[in-house]
């Protein structure tokens, strides 16, 4: 019964989770979403986390997906000091570790949303009408947030020793070599991450986009390699800015799914990424400036400039 709970709990979350493997059926889902349980969840990992804590995690992570994929970007600010509080938990069992890698990598997400929570005007209360949620942040205002957040910000203790062979790689694939700083954002260099919904390594891979692109699950999995996640990470981007001829469309696609992205730009009749960023899940509408913000720290230019 708890294993059916968890399966349901993870089809309401997994579309927008699944971005880069594109469109599923209500059937699929539920298939895939066992299987991933299955695969993630077994009763070993279960039992890893004692008493209340499991109740905890499972809750927090549950949380954190809906509010990733949802539409409002200041919801992520009530996270914040409950991640600081999981994370020590999750790092205390070797089955959970590769979590408390990844959201150490998702804590600046929680930083900026309880920011923009500060800095935009809340909404005007009208007698006799519900209270509006507050709007989302400007492209303006999110890029002004992550350059000031990420502005003194030391490399990451992994990225000294990979970034000068992961850059090789990228340009192997026809993919501006600045990008290998995605790998920040995804897991801070940790090629051991793993997210709740699946992707794993260093550029978060999910299962199907990893065997899209060559890489085996099985006897061992080929994300942990950085090599090999780097190099089909850059393909998978060399085919998205192929289709949208833009970086940060590009870069939203992968975060959010292609579908999610081409849909929002035909319901706005635009071509821009500005047009539809204050549209998109609450994760992709920081992921994209996030990303620009970290290669402008690391590299000195921007993604419009790539």
């Amino acid at each position: 019964m708890k294993r059916f709970v968890l399966v349901a709990v993870l089809v309401c979350s997994l579309p927008a989770a699944w971005a880069q493997e594109g469109t599923y059926t209500l059937d699929e889902l539920m298939q895939s979403a066992q299987d991933w349980a299955k695969e993630n969840l077994d009763e070993d990992v279960l039992r890893a986390i004692q008493g209340a804590d499991q109740q905890k995690v499972q809750q927090f992570m549950e949380d954190i997906q809906k509010r990733f994929h949802g539409e409002y970007v200041v919801d992520l600010a009530a996270l914040r000091e409950t991640a600081k509080a999981i994370i020590p938990v999750l790092e205390g069992y070797e089955e959970t570790a590769p979590y408390a890698a990844w959201l150490k990598a998702q804590l600046d997400y929680l930083e900026a949303a309880d920011q923009f929570r500060l800095l935009i005007p809340p909404p005007k209360v009208v007698p006799g009408q519900l209270p509006q949620r507050a709007a989302n942040p400007s492209p303006q205002l999110e890029r002004e947030v992550w350059v000031r957040l990420l502005s003194e910000r030391p490399w990451p203790a992994n990225a000294k020793p990979m970034v000068p062979r992961l850059k090789p790689i990228f340009v192997g694939q026809k993919v501006p070599a600045e990008l290998v700083w995605m790998a920040e954002v995804e897991s801070s260099f940790d090629p051991k991450a793993r997210s709740p919904v699946g992707a794993a390594g260093l550029f978060q891979l999910m299962p199907a986009t990893a065997k899209r692109y060559g890489l085996s699950r099985w006897p061992s999995d080929q994300r942990l390699q950085p090599e090999e996640n780097a190099r089909a990470a850059a393909q998978y981007l060399h085919y998205l800015h192929g289709r949208f001829k833009d970086w940060r469309l590009a870069l939203a696609s992968y975060n959010a799914g292609e579908g999610t992205v081409q849909k929002l730009l035909d319901k706005q009749k635009t071509k821009s990424f500005e047009g539809i960023a204050s549209h998109l899940p609450a994760e992709t509408q920081m992921y994209v400036p996030r990303i620009d913000a970290t290669i402008q720290r690391r590299e000195g230019v921007r993604l419009r400039d790539l």
